[in-house]
């Protein structure tokens, strides 16, 4: 696959890119149908084949339970040239998400990925938004704590893994990358990509088949058509799906 830039990070990323929660979690998904976290060594070949099919950019976060330490165990000196991106704000534990968005909650979090990802400086941090995007921005430390660390060396670029047009929107004037959900059947945030194209802020879209439930060929042509758009996350376990998801994706002629 060709690669895209992810905005003005220097960042390039692939159009199809891989989300890990199904690596580390299982419950409290929005899935159509439940599934086994695999071991180990499933993860080893999994991202090995991932590799191999081109695909150089994974989004995890602290809140998709075992994700970020199968990551970090797999990837270490095997591929170290992958972007990832993680994110803060959000834990799980007791079958349940948990929010805190303070400093000392969102330091901790980002030195935590960095520990199990293997990684002194990490590409990129999103805020793991609860859906009150503008309260968090507006009323919280978070903010200010990811421009310290960017600011520091410890995070390359910055962002948000919002909810809201208006979060989104407001996340404009500081972050290098923001995270939207946009497919053929939910197209609300689509007011946002050619604002943050403007503003030279990259775009990465979740939720682009629906959770499982959009056909995949037609939706993937369609997030992928959309000229901000630098990578389309899709999590899945199957790497027969994912040959077929990155097919899909080269046949909008831009992958």
């Amino acid at each position: 696959m060709d690669q895209r830039r992810l905005g003005r990070t220097g960042l390039s990323v692939t159009p199809i890119g891989w989300g890990s929660v199904k690596i580390g979690r299982n419950q409290g998904l929005k899935y159509p149908s439940g599934f086994n976290l695999p071991d180990l060594a499933e993860v080893t070949r999994l991202v090995d084949g991932l590799v191999d099919l081109g695909i150089n950019y994974i989004d995890t976060a602290s809140a998709y339970g075992l994700a970020e330490q199968r990551l970090g165990e797999v990837i270490g000196r095997r591929h170290p040239g992958l972007v990832i991106s993680t994110k803060v704000g959000e834990s799980f534990s007791g079958g349940r998400s948990h929010y805190d968005f303070s400093r000392s909650a969102v330091t901790a979090s980002i030195n935590r990925s960095r520990r199990l990802l293997g990684r002194n400086v990490l590409d990129v941090v999103l805020i793991h938004s609860n859906g009150q995007d503008r309260t968090i921005l507006e009323q919280t430390d978070v903010v200010a704590t990811l421009l310290e660390h960017r600011a520091s060396g410890s995070i390359r670029a910055i962002g948000l893994s919002g909810k809201t047009v208006e979060g989104l929107t407001a996340a404009l004037g500081w972050a290098d990358v923001i995270m939207v959900e946009y497919n053929v059947s939910d197209r609300t945030q689509a007011a946002v990509l050619a604002k943050a194209r403007r503003a030279g802020v990259g775009v990465v879209v979740k939720k682009g088949l629906g959770s499982g439930h959009l056909d995949a060929s037609s939706s993937i042509r369609f997030v992928l058509a959309e000229p901000a758009v630098a990578s389309l996350i899709i999590g899945s376990l199957s790497l027969r799906h994912m040959r077929e998801n990155v097919r899909w994706g080269e046949q909008t002629g831009k992958c």
